[in-house]
């Protein structure tokens, strides 16, 4: 069975597809988790919080045609982490930031798969741009979701997209 079918099972209450859906996709979603959040406490309560809305909600993704189970899944995801990172500076506790030289997989993945004009626009781009085009583009993410994920405010969120988009326009023409 595939993301989908194992979700649509779930919806009907089958704990072992539960179970494989897990295994499937938790590493993946740990990874991805911790490219954006350094502090493990917090992605151990998003991976939580979002199973168990996983779980809860598998009836949503089952009633929906089609749809592609992974990104949902990471949607589940990305926003719990909002949620965790807005209830952290409610707290007044400032966020850990992780600075990591080495590539995100999902980046290395899009610029392989896109083509090379594509993939090396990508490439060139700042580090700060691509972050932006990521969380929008890949992540399905608002403006406002981009900017609490980040930790910068909305209107830098705004310029980035923008000077993202003129410069993957400049370099592909």
């Amino acid at each position: 069975m595939d993301e989908a079918q194992l979700v649509r099972a779930v919806a009907k209450g089958d704990r072992r597809a539960f179970e494989e859906l897990y295994r499937r996709t938790s590493p993946w979603m740990l990874t991805r988790l911790r490219r954006r959040c350094a502090d493990d406490q917090i992605v151990a309560e998003v991976m939580q919080e979002t199973y168990l809305a996983v779980w809860r909600a598998a009836g949503a993704f089952a009633e929906a045609a089609g749809g592609n189970a992974v990104g949902w899944l990471w949607t589940i995801a990305a926003r719990r982490l909002i949620d965790a990172f807005r209830r952290r500076a409610h707290h007044a506790q400032p966020l850990p930031v992780e600075a990591k030289a080495a590539p995100a997989a999902e980046e290395e993945v899009l610029a392989a798969t896109v083509g090379d004009d594509v993939g090396d626009a990508l490439r060139a781009l700042a580090p700060e741009l691509r972050q932006v085009l990521q969380a929008m583009v890949l992540d399905g993410l608002s403006v406002r979701e981009t900017a609490v994920l980040l930790a910068i405010p909305e209107g830098t969120v705004k310029t980035r997209a923008r000077r993202a988009r003129i410069a993957m326009r400049e370099a592909l023409s």
